[in-house]
C-alpha cells in the first residue's frame, strides 16, 4: 500500500506545504511530492499534435503514480482554479493512451483505475460562495482530471477561507488533515487486508 501526495503549491512555506507534510506523517506510507521541486516545461509546446518527451523528474513522477493506490492533490484555488505549476503538470503527465484513452464510441476511459483518491483544496472564499460559484477548482481536480482518469472514488476536503484565518484556526484544520491522513491509512490497509490472497 503506497500513498502519493501531490503538493501543487509553489511557495514552501505556504499552508498547502504543511497540509502536505502533515498528512504525510499521520499516514505513515505516503511520498510527498512537491511539483515546486521538479524541473519540467510546464507548457505542452505543440499541444497533442507532437510528442514532447517527459523530462526525467516527470518520468519518476509517473513511476511514483503507477506505484501508488492513493492520490492526494493539495491545492489553493487561484482564480477558481489551480495555479500555472499543478495544471502544467497535469498536462504533461496525465496523456492520453497513458492515464487514458478514448473508445471507439468516443467516451473516455481512464487507464488510472484501481486506485483511490482525495483533494484538498485551500481557499480564500466562503463554502456558500464557493456553492454558488460552482466550486470549479474542486469539480476540475477531482472529477475532469483524476476521475477522468480512472482515479475513483475521489474525497473533497476544503479549508479556509485562509485570508484573515487565525493561527488556532488553522491548527484545527491541521489537527484535521492529521485525522485525514490516519483514516485513509487506515481505510487503504481495510481494503489490502480484504483482497483475497493469491496462490
Amino acid at each position: 500500500m503506497t500513498t502519493l501526495i501531490i503538493d501543487g503549491h509553489p511557495n514552501p512555506d505556504s499552508l498547502c506545504a504543511e497540509i502536505a507534510r502533515r498528512y504525510s506523517v499521520a499516514h505513515g506510507d505516503a511520498r510527498v511530492l512537491a511539483l515546486r521541486d521538479l524541473e519540467f516545461d510546464h507548457n505542452m509546446r505543440f499541444g497533442y499534435t507532437r510528442r514532447q518527451e517527459l523530462e526525467p523528474d516527470l518520468q519518476r513522477a509517473w513511476q511514483l503514480l503507477l506505484d501508488a493506490d492513493h492520490v492526494v492533490v493539495v491545492t489553493p484555488v487561484w482564480w477558481g482554479s489551480v495555479p500555472a505549476l499543478l495544471k502544467g503538470f497535469f498536462d504533461r503527465l496525465l496523456l492520453p493512451r497513458r492515464a487514458y484513452r478514448i473508445k471507439p464510441n468516443g467516451l473516455p476511459e481512464g487507464l488510472l483505475s484501481g486506485r483511490t483518491g482525495r483533494v484538498i483544496v485551500t481557499t480564500d472564499s466562503p463554502w456558500w460562495y464557493l456553492r454558488l460559484a460552482g466550486d470549479t477548482t474542486m469539480r476540475h481536480v477531482r472529477q475532469t482530471t483524476l476521475g477522468f482518469c480512472g482515479i475513483r472514488p475521489v474525497h473533497a476536503t476544503r479549508l479556509g477561507p485562509v485570508k484573515g484565518s487565525s493561527d488556532e484556526l488553522r491548527a484545527r484544520w491541521l489537527a484535521k488533515v492529521e485525522r485525514l491522513g490516519r483514516t485513509d491509512a487506515e481505510r487503504r490497509s481495510g481494503v489490502e487486508r480484504s483482497k483475497p490472497v493469491k496462490a
